[in-house]
């Protein structure tokens, strides 16, 4: 397993691995050494779930000791790790060899699949954000210079299934309409 190396996307990743564990899967899950002590309380089959801390590599403007995006200081951004992650491609290249998985799973690494097909293993892409999330990380207009539509994003907003149902079964009267605006 080699998820992003954020808190958010590392523990579902060791829930998923947990339960592959309690089916008697034996899994190497990829993580950043510091975040290893952090995680290890939630690692529930330690004979089967097997950490292999990585150091990331420098990467300019990434500060000296910054494993996590918990790491990270105030006002910089989440893709200094994903580019040292990009560079322990060579490292994870050789742990692939090494072990011979069956799957690799990942998650915001782009270069997995290709590098998992060259071993002829399978790689799964676990995304534990919405589709909504995936897409617009996807997207390559913010890339290529376009700007947002006119009007969006809207700010009407509808309120919908379980939300619109506590306003209405609220105890307190409460003057609601289906629309609403995000700026009044």
């Amino acid at each position: 397993m080699y998820p992003c190396f954020a808190f958010g996307h590392m523990i579902p990743y060791l829930h998923l691995a947990n339960k592959l564990a309690e089916k008697g899967h034996s899994i190497t899950f990829l993580l950043p050494k510091k975040a290893r002590k952090q995680l290890e309380s939630l690692n529930l089959f330690p004979d089967s779930i097997f950490f292999h801390p990585l150091t990331l590599p420098p990467v300019e403007g990434l500060p000296v000791g910054v494993e996590t995006t918990a790491d990270l200081p105030p006002n910089t951004t989440g893709k200094l790790i994903s580019d040292a992650m990009d560079l322990l491609r060579d490292h994870i290249e050789a742990q692939v060899r090494a072990l011979k998985p069956d799957l690799i799973f990942f998650d915001l690494v782009p270069w997995v699949p290709e590098m998992a097909k060259e071993f002829g293993v399978k790689s799964v892409s676990y995304q534990i954000v919405s589709a909504a999330c995936v897409a617009i990380a996807l997207a390559p207009g913010v890339d290529l210079g376009f700007s947002q539509p006119s009007g969006y994003p809207s700010s009407k907003w509808l309120y919908v299934g379980t939300t619109l149902a506590s306003i209405l079964s609220s105890r307190t009267p409460t003057n609601v309409s289906l629309v609403g605006s995000l700026q009044g």
